[in-house]
């Protein structure tokens, strides 16, 4: 079964949300911890912690610094916020971070990911800037945070082992926010960057919600943003912020399970018109040509219409970017002036094709499926009808015969 993983952005995502929400789910820190600690980053530590976020419990990742200076001080380092990081602590180019990562204990996937995502990293902030990538140091987001939420993001989505990632639509909040260049709109310029063609909103919360890091992990790894896709969850986890909201909560939440049997849902185009006034033997030619047009269905339906004269309702089922050429097709063909279209969602069943061997000859079975049931098999009447006509048998004989010969 394929297994699928959901990020929940309603309050946003930074990389310690997404690792706390991980460390929630079930990722083991010590693990991460090991992970982490074949970085070398000197005296820098992770830790986690439960915490309360609007009264919903959420696990808190942490990363703490330990620097020599004139009052030896310990920093713990907020990740919420990462453009308030233009701190003393030393900020690294993307060289010396890819040395780093290149002697770390990822995978060698995890490796080449991690400096993937660097790289559009910096290249966002060198696009922003105006500056070369390879002089750009990351002071938007801190080195050392970044480093270690990157790397060990990448390790957790390791250890999720998602076949499949989904995200919401991002909140990205709004307001300003400032940064080592002044004070910037919300979504700062390099988290826009990096968002792309992501769909994004700003809810009642005008703070930043979506870091550049956050913003990296979601376009880097979710194939899809929606809704909750169709799945059974197995785990859920929290990844809290640094601000508790009296309100929303200050997390982000991940699910994690595997996916229900797919049965195909999708978007199509319903196109309308009634005709009265039209020869019956041009019916069949404008149904031809729709379904050569691209039309998945086409059918006709005896009306009663206005003067209480008989008419016929044409009906089309196409996708949507199929709707202004069937709609010529329409015009051209019959005699209306004028039709109705709206979009509809509709669900099939997942189909396959499958040849059964019978007494008399093959015949292909349309086999239909739901939650992993078969739930039609029909003989297709074309192979019936053949086989008929060839051993003098009526094609009700021949479907009994191949509905007999089918196994499920």
């Amino acid at each position: 079964m394929s297994r699928v993983l959901y990020f929940d952005c309603f309050s946003g995502i930074s990389g310690d949300m997404a690792i706390g929400a991980l460390l929630d789910a079930g990722l083991p820190l010590a693990e991460l911890q090991r992970a982490l600690g074949s970085l070398a980053l000197g005296e820098a530590h992770v830790h986690a912690r439960k915490v309360l976020r609007a009264g919903v419990s959420a696990t808190k990742f942490s990363v703490h610094e330990h620097q020599h200076d004139d009052a030896d001080h310990a920093h713990d380092h907020s990740h919420d916020q990462p453009h308030s990081h233009a701190g003393s602590h030393p900020h690294r180019h993307l060289s010396a971070i890819f040395k780093m990562i290149d002697r770390s204990a990822l995978s060698a996937s995890g490796r080449e990911r991690a400096r993937a995502m660097f790289q559009r990293l910096g290249e966002a902030e060198a696009a922003i800037h105006q500056m070369p990538v390879e002089k750009v140091h990351l002071h938007e987001v801190g080195a050392l945070d970044s480093i270690i939420d990157i790397v060990g993001i990448v390790f957790a989505m390791e250890w999720a082992g998602a076949d499949q990632v989904v995200c919401s639509p991002l909140n990205v909040g709004g307001g300003m926010v400032q940064s080592a260049h002044g004070l910037f709109p919300v979504p700062a310029p390099a988290t826009l960057k990096i968002l792309g063609g992501a769909p994004v909103y700003s809810g009642t919360v005008q703070k930043e919600l979506v870091t550049p890091t956050g913003a990296l992990i979601a376009t880097t790894y979710a194939a899809s943003f929606g809704s909750i896709p169709a799945m059974s969850i197995e785990r859920i986890g929290y990844g809290a912020g640094d601000r508790d909201d009296p309100v929303t909560p200050n997390v982000l939440r991940v699910l994690i399970g595997t996916a229900a049997q797919p049965s195909t849902r999708e978007r199509v185009t319903v196109i309308e018109c009634e005709i009265d006034d039209m020869n019956p033997q041009i019916f069949g030619v404008a149904m031809d040509r729709l379904y050569a047009a691209g039309a998945l269905e086409v059918f006709y339906v005896p009306v009663q219409m206005k003067k209480n004269r008989p008419g016929t309702l044409l009906t089309v089922i196409a996708p949507p970017e199929k709707r202004s050429e069937l709609a010529d097709v329409i015009f051209r063909e019959t005699t209306t002036i004028g039709l109705r279209h709206g979009e509809v969602e509709r669900e099939v069943l997942a189909r396959e094709i499958v040849e059964v061997t019978t007494p008399i000859g093959t015949v292909r079975f349309k086999i239909a499926h739901r939650g992993g049931r078969v739930v039609n098999a029909t003989p297709e009447f074309d192979d019936c009808a053949r086989l008929a006509a060839a051993n003098n048998l009526s094609v009700k004989d021949v479907q009994a015969i191949a509905i007999k010969a089918y196994t499920p």
